[in-house]
């Protein structure tokens, strides 16, 4: 039986008088693939939020690795990647391997020296996202999509067990972007990680991923991937509040 990563149990979140959250029920188990999906303003980033713990839900429990969140002390196991444009500044004066480095503050501690050893983990976190060749490189000379894969090997470079994104494709070319969720599949797949993704890249993600939730205050699915397939696009119109037409997802260009 595989091991519950995120367990959200009747989770609820208010803004004021708002409600944002509304009895969500979500398991995130060891080596799936999540693709959460919904329409803007639907509550996905605040989830996220409180399954980080930088918010404190209104009802319900959030567990992390069968601990309460409260409890739960291993957060190396979990690596987290944003969005690109809200969470780094691209013009600072940084090498690609020292921003991979960085991730390892928690571990190392602030203003101590990396160990070789140390440095060894961050190349092998690049050749993951095959950015290794890269190393030396100053992040801000990098395109969006590279500078995005740094900084998941940034949050690889721990070894976490789990991986939650929210909306990493803001800022890469729609061009670039099958490679990346290539990327992403590859990593599930041949290393073993589970991933949490908020995407609204429908179409392409649900091809890889397998599940998929659709939230909308509430979760109007959860489940894997080929019931989500099989749904009625009406259905999935009523929960996102305006039409959606789903199509194939373009195959990544060789």
């Amino acid at each position: 039986m595989k091991n519950i990563l995120i367990d959200c149990e009747n989770v609820g979140f208010h803004y004021g008088h708002s409600t944002v959250l509304e009895d969500i029920n979500l398991q995130v188990k060891a080596g799936e693939f999540w693709a959460l999906i919904g329409p803007n303003g639907s509550g996905k980033s605040t989830l996220i939020k409180i399954i980080l713990g930088l918010l404190a839900p209104d009802e319900g429990v959030v567990k992390l690795f069968g601990k309460s969140i409260g409890t739960f002390k291993q957060r190396e196991r979990i690596g987290f990647v944003s969005q690109k444009s809200n969470s780094f500044n691209s013009g600072f004066p940084a090498t690609v391997l020292e921003v991979v480095k960085s991730g390892l503050t928690r571990k190392v501690g602030l203003f101590k020296s990396f160990s070789k050893q140390d440095e060894r983990h961050a190349l092998d976190a690049l050749k993951i996202v095959k950015m290794d060749e890269f190393s030396n490189s100053n992040i801000g000379e990098l395109s969006g999509g590279q500078q995005q894969r740094v900084f998941i090997a940034r949050a690889l470079v721990g070894e976490p067990d789990l991986l939650i994104m929210d909306e990493p494709t803001v800022g890469i070319d729609q061009k670039n972007v099958a490679s990346f969720y290539s990327m992403l599949n590859d990593l599930n797949r041949e290393h073993g990680i589970a991933i949490l993704l908020v995407t609204h890249e429908i179409d392409l993600v649900t091809e890889l991923a397998s599940h998929v939730a659709c939230l909308n205050r509430s979760i109007h699915f959860h489940g894997i991937q080929s019931d989500y397939k099989n749904m009625d696009d009406d259905d999935i119109s009523s929960w996102y509040g305006h039409p959606v037409r789903r199509v194939h997802a373009p195959k990544e260009e060789v």
